[in-house]
């Protein structure tokens, strides 16, 4: 069956607002990256991560990989890393020389097992990486505990986490150093882009330095009454964000209170129309943090094959596709411990349209298709 409706996967929330900001970027004449609107986005987001520094970068692997480089990773280290994760996270660890140790993840909310990570501290470990899944956030009180034990450094992966909460601190604050990612299916977004966040001035400093070449960026020599010329004395990146999408970002962090809700408002709805449907399991929620909903992801039960639902749902219009990755059985790591919750979750969980923009009609329309295809033989397993 087929359906001549179509609900999107994800959406961005833009408009009339973003392009009057564009606009002004395009009459200033610098349109080029970690320029004036950079640095008032830059302000801006550090609010909203509840940190001192925030330094707009070009995607979250670059963040990442800028973590990493200040934070000391490199040949013969060893990373702890959320094996449940898109690879960008094990891939920063990759470029630094250094060796991705995967961790077992929780089976309710799929971010990192603290005793799964502590069993795999060595005399070669120099830091854990935490991620959030779809926004969730971690353990991170554990997290820091384990990190202090060890003389570790922590990492937050907090690439979908826009807005969501911990105990009360917002996602940003909740390690030494945090990255965040802008793609176009993230609840705030330029299309492109990310930003690296953290207290220490140091550290921050550093990646500033490496995000441009090495050097200071152009805009902090604007004014100077003699001419400077910068000494390159490290070898650099050209990690920054353009001036242009630090405009649309700049509207999407005041549009960020009524985009949660609207996400929220959505996840609400899903959890109850879907209440019950035999073949899934729901998303769960911890009472001590809050959700972006970045994705709405659900799980298949025995009997149930993710990946014939995933088809049947596209096939009647509704976006669909698998959660996320399990790194540790990707072949460019070559990793050779198991972890069999994680494992688990890359075969059976699967999306469902999440954005802003969802009505009550597509939440009836989803939910309909969803208990349809799973009511059909056609997405059971033989066994």
């Amino acid at each position: 069956m087929s359906s001549t409706r179509n609900v999107a996967l994800g959406q961005p929330t833009v408009g009339e607002e973003e392009i009057e900001a564009l606009r002004e970027v395009f009459a200033s004449g610098w349109l080029s990256g970690a320029g004036p609107t950079c640095v008032a986005f830059e302000k801006e987001f550090a609010v909203t991560a509840g940190t001192a520094h925030a330094l707009a970068t070009s995607n979250c692997g670059s963040a990442l990989h800028l973590a990493l480089q200040v934070l000391g990773a490199g040949p013969g280290d060893e990373v702890i890393v959320a094996d449940y994760t898109f690879p960008a996270t094990g891939h920063a660890v990759v470029w630094t020389g250094a060796t991705p140790i995967f961790a077992d993840v929780r089976p309710d909310i799929g971010t990192i097992d603290v005793d799964a990570a502590a069993a795999l501290v060595t005399e070669r470990t120099v830091g854990i990486i935490a991620v959030d899944l779809v926004g969730q956030p971690a353990d991170y009180d554990e997290l820091a505990a384990l990190a202090r034990k060890h003389g570790l450094w922590l990492l937050e992966d907090a690439a979908c986490s826009a807005g969501a909460t911990y105990k009360g601190r917002p996602a940003g604050s909740l390690a030494d150093l945090a990255a965040f990612s802008f793609h176009g299916r993230k609840g705030i977004t330029s299309g492109e882009g990310g930003a690296l966040v953290g207290d220490d001035t140091d550290l921050m400093d550093r990646a500033r330095k490496l995000h441009t070449y090495g050097i200071a960026p152009a805009v902090s020599r604007e004014g100077q009454s003699a001419l400077a010329v910068p000494e390159f004395d490290t070898a650099g990146y050209n990690y920054r964000m353009s001036d242009v999408q630090a405009a649309i970002m700049r509207v999407q962090l005041r549009r960020l209170p009524d985009l949660l809700a609207n996400r929220t408002r959505a996840a609400e709805g899903y959890a109850e129309r879907l209440a019950g449907v035999e073949g899934i399991s729901l998303p769960v929620l911890l009472d001590d943090r809050t959700h972006p909903w970045q994705s709405y992801l659900v799980t298949a039960q025995d009997g149930v094959d993710r990946d014939r639902v995933v088809m049947a749902l596209r096939e009647r219009g509704v976006g669909s596709n698998i959660g996320t990755y399990s790194s540790h059985v990707q072949p460019v790591y070559g990793a050779t411990r198991d972890c069999p919750v994680a494992a688990r979750l890359f075969r059976t969980q699967f999306a469902l349209p999440m954005h802003a923009n969802l009505t009550d009609d597509d939440l009836d329309h989803v939910a309909e298709q969803l208990r349809e295809v799973l009511a059909a033989a056609e997405v059971r397993t033989s066994a």
